[in-house]
């Protein structure tokens, strides 16, 4: 077995004895400002990271660095509060590290939540996006290297985000009268926001929203063979589309004023898997 098998097999084991007899089924990533929806979790067993190994701790506000395994609308679902962005100085393989945990789990399904800078010109702060599919100019793939054990060599990756989700997620939102749009997310490395000539280049190419995380995970996790569904919190309009000077803090409080509709909408997916 490969160091990096190992490191999985690790902490799949160490989560897999701290939140027995709990088998979940789903998980859930929570992006910056969306940490509240951990809180949501009924019988709740937190693991924090320093418990698993080869977790770091998350260096960024609004990730408090656990995973949270709980009950939400019936279902057993393991959330992820805090994620290892490239940024930080992270490798791919780390980022992608909690995805092949989940699926060494048995998890089959990955609901993936983020906060972004809206694009399109319709989009307002507290506009929520499902992610229809993706554009990377991290310009990094967490599959690079020796192929990793439980890994798909080359996975297709042109419907990342599951039709058969999508479809439920709009339903849902249209059932729980939660305004929800669809587009295209565009992950980029940060951590510096965008200049004006860059958010130009991204809308030319059809980006919706723009954000600095999800990407590699979505990557991994096709690779393994999960389900994917995402979904952005337009918290803030990407550079030179407002007249604010964008900031984290921004970003955290436009997460904030729709974390209403955000958990409504989660919790009525997670109900009808």
């Amino acid at each position: 077995m490969s160091d990096a098998a190992q490191v999985v097999t690790r902490a799949a084991e160490a989560v897999r004895a701290a939140i027995a007899p709990r088998r979940p089924t789903v998980a859930i990533v929570l992006g910056s400002g969306l940490g509240f929806l951990g809180g949501e979790l009924e019988q709740a067993v937190r693991v924090p990271y320093a418990a698993i190994p080869g977790f770091p701790q998350p260096g960024v506000a609004g990730h408090a660095g656990e995973l949270i395994a709980g009950t939400l609308e019936g279902k057993t679902v393991l959330a992820q509060s805090g994620r290892f962005h490239l940024y930080e100085g992270h490798e791919p393989e780390l980022s992608a590290l909690p995805v092949r945990v989940f699926a060494a789990l048995g998890i089959g399904t990955l609901l993936l939540t983020n906060a972004a800078g809206g694009i399109r010109r319709t989009f307002h702060p507290g506009t929520l996006m499902l992610i229809a599919d993706h554009v990377n100019m991290m310009f990094r793939n967490p599959l690079v290297g020796p192929v990793a054990q439980g890994d798909e060599r080359f996975p297709d990756m042109s419907d990342p985000y599951d039709a058969g989700l999508r479809a439920l997620a709009r339903r849902v939102a249209a059932a729980e009268r939660v305004p929800l749009e669809e587009g295209v997310y565009v992950g980029v490395l940060g951590p510096s926001y965008e200049t004006r000539a860059e958010i130009r280049m991204l809308e030319r190419i059809g980006a919706d929203a723009v954000g600095m995380s999800t990407v590699p995970e979505v990557v991994a996790a096709r690779a393994r063979g999960l389900r994917c569904l995402g979904i952005s919190t337009v918290t803030n309009l990407a550079a030179g589309l407002g007249g604010a000077t964008l900031s984290h803090e921004e970003v955290l409080a436009g997460a904030d004023r729709v974390k209403g509709d955000l958990a409504r909408l989660v919790r009525g997916i997670v109900r009808a898997l």
